[in-house]
């Protein structure tokens, strides 16, 4: 059953927010139904700033994918980003009673959930914990301690920390479009899933997702993710770098970019130049391409050193830490002209462009093999694996916000055709046992996910 399972990934980017639907076919790869897009104009640095542009964008791209699938969407997978994002690492350990016995999934839970009692700044929660290597009494790097014998149970950990604020209203825009929420995952998160192999993971990889607002990094060593961080700056900036030093509109800035832009100004000559067409009545503006690739050198310069930065405080120039796989960018502003070429002179790197296209089906259309799309592709194959990290996140954060104010969409169930609601409704029968399912086969993580969100649902109920 499987194959038919629908799942809808919905990236509520700075500069556009799609809607993605898909299933996997017989081969395990996704196939994608339906895409909807929208201009996304209520989002700042990946920050919701306008509620309700925020919902019409959204409502506009779930519309279109419908349209496009002849589907109804109900739920979707969210991905998170911002500036307010940050990650920290930490050590922790606990003293079992019982040396004699094994270590079993109780002792791990234990572990973690005293992670969770880190006190944070004000208006910060703990959103995601990974475990990285634990320790058994004097027995260092180890990957699976179950079923090990000792005393001493100890590990390093990656905390993922955002702002319930800002969490919370994703969650309501996506509310008051008429959707709910059944997963929600680190963008930076789902982009790696849909651009990077296992190999690449486990040999030691950056990847940056060059967004609108953003640019987002995911570093992986040993096929476990190592660090992640957040550059409040994108695509945007150097647009507006691009307008300014130009003194035209930011649409034409935006045609520029994509249409002549390059990140390297070796390239281009003195001699070529660019008409822009001049405001109502007015004379069209001579653009040189030297000086708008030098523009955007200036600019695409900083940001990369911001990043480089971060790979650096990793610990990439360390033995134990060498990425060898290199670089990977992705993200809509993968797509500059020469970028590729401008990171490996930065870093010293291998680099390549990553194309979401690691789990997508051979017949998927070209324009969503795109870097553009990397985060929706990502978003979609969360929603279709069972066990993803945004599984947590949702039921750790999102849920005790949803409980107190249930979602209603009979508004939106009374435009359907009684062909389609039967469609969705043997599909929703299909996804809901496939839940029972997974919720079966791992009660023990499950009770210990139940007592946390009670714990976060009270901390949300004394906030507001």
């Amino acid at each position: 059953m499987e194959n038919n399972k629908i799942a809808v990934g919905l990236d509520i980017g700075t500069t556009k927010i799609v809607a993605m639907i898909g299933r996997k076919n017989e081969y395990g790869k996704i196939e994608i139904i339906g895409t909807g897009k929208a201009k996304s104009l209520g989002v700042k640095r990946g920050v919701v700033s306008n509620i309700t542009q925020t919902i019409q964008s959204i409502q506009q791209a779930v519309e279109e994918a419908e349209s496009v699938s002849g589907m109804k969407i109900d739920n979707v997978v969210v991905g998170i980003a911002g500036q307010h994002i940050r990650s920290l690492h930490h050590s922790d350990y606990i003293t079992r009673e019982n040396a004699d016995e094994v270590i079993d999934d109780a002792d791990i839970e234990n572990l973690v959930n005293q992670v969770h009692k880190l006190v944070m700044l004000p208006g910060e929660e703990i959103i995601h914990v990974l475990p990285q290597e634990f320790k058994v009494d004097s027995q260092a790097d180890i990957k699976e301690p179950k079923g090990m014998y000792g005393g001493r149970l100890e590990a390093n950990f990656h905390v993922v920390v955002g702002q319930v604020s800002s969490i919370r209203n994703i969650g309501r825009c996506v509310k008051s479009a008429g959707l709910s929420l059944s997963k929600i995952t680190l963008e930076p998160l789902a982009s790696a899933s849909a651009v990077l192999s296992n190999e690449e993971k486990e040999a030691g990889v950056a990847l940056i997702d060059i967004g609108g607002g953003t640019t987002d990094l995911a570093i992986f060593k040993d096929g476990i993710i190592r660090h992640t961080a957040v550059i409040p700056f994108g695509g945007n900036v150097i647009t507006d770098d691009i307008k300014e030093g130009c003194s035209i509109i930011e649409k034409q800035a935006e045609l520029l970019k994509i249409k002549f832009g390059s990140a390297w100004p070796g390239e281009n000559k003195e001699t070529e130049i660019v008409s822009i067409p001049g405001l109502r009545g007015r004379e069209p503006k001579e653009i040189t391409l030297k000086n708008l690739s030098k523009i955007i050198h200036a600019r695409v310069q900083e940001i990369i050193e911001y990043v480089f930065l971060e790979i650096k405080n990793y610990g990439h120039e360390t033995a134990k830490g060498k990425l060898i796989a290199g670089i990977v960018l992705t993200g809509g502003g993968a797509q500059l002209k020469h970028l590729r070429q401008l990171v490996e002179y930065i870093t010293g790197m291998d680099v390549r462009i990553g194309y979401p296209n690691e789990h997508l089906a051979g017949d998927s259309e070209d324009t969503l093999s795109s870097p553009a799309f990397a985060t929706a592709v990502g978003l979609l194959y969360e929603g279709l694996r069972g066990d993803s990290y945004s599984e947590q996140i949702i039921e750790e954060v999102i849920e005790p916000v949803f409980e107190k104010s249930p979602i209603s969409v009979t508004t939106a169930t009374k435009l359907t055709t009684n062909a389609t609601a039967s469609v969705l409704t043997n599909a929703s029968m299909e996804i809901s046992s496939e839940q029972k399912v997974q919720e079966n086969q791992k009660p023990r993580v499950k009770s210990f996910l139940e007592k946390f969100t009670d714990r976060i649902k009270d901390f949300l109920d004394n906030a507001e």
